[in-house]
């Protein structure tokens, strides 16, 4: 079941995709000119705008978003591990599926609070 928090903050997500697509229609609509970059050797390339700019933009992303994966499943490789060596420190079989997360846990006890302390 999904937490009574993450409705709202689908529907504000999916709201910031959308301004933001139409915002970048919007600006590839009115900026629609033909531009000209000069390249090595006397050569002459034309491109649109939008297509220039959001292709410097992935130009940027893709080694970032790159590296960002590489050292996330790096991380995840290094805690894998980890929890399979304390496993085996603690007699557990590591191969054994986790408990269901459902699992409950004793009630904690009930402490009186003496009358001086508040």
């Amino acid at each position: 079941m999904r937490p009574d928090y993450e409705v709202p903050m689908q529907f504000l997500r999916t709201l910031f995709w959308v301004m933001l697509t139409v915002a970048a229609v919007v600006f590839s609509y009115r900026n629609w000119v033909k531009v000209e970059i000069q390249l090595w050797g006397g050569i002459v390339a034309d491109a649109k705008l939008p297509v220039l700019l959001f292709g410097a933009f992935l130009l940027g992303l893709v080694p970032t978003y790159i590296l960002h994966r590489a050292s996330k499943w790096s991380l995840k490789r290094r805690a894998d591990a980890a929890e399979r060596s304390l496993a085996e420190l603690r007699g557990l079989d590591p191969a054994a599926p986790p408990p269901p997360s459902g699992t409950l846990l004793p009630e904690p006890a009930i402490m009186p609070v003496p009358p001086a302390v508040s």
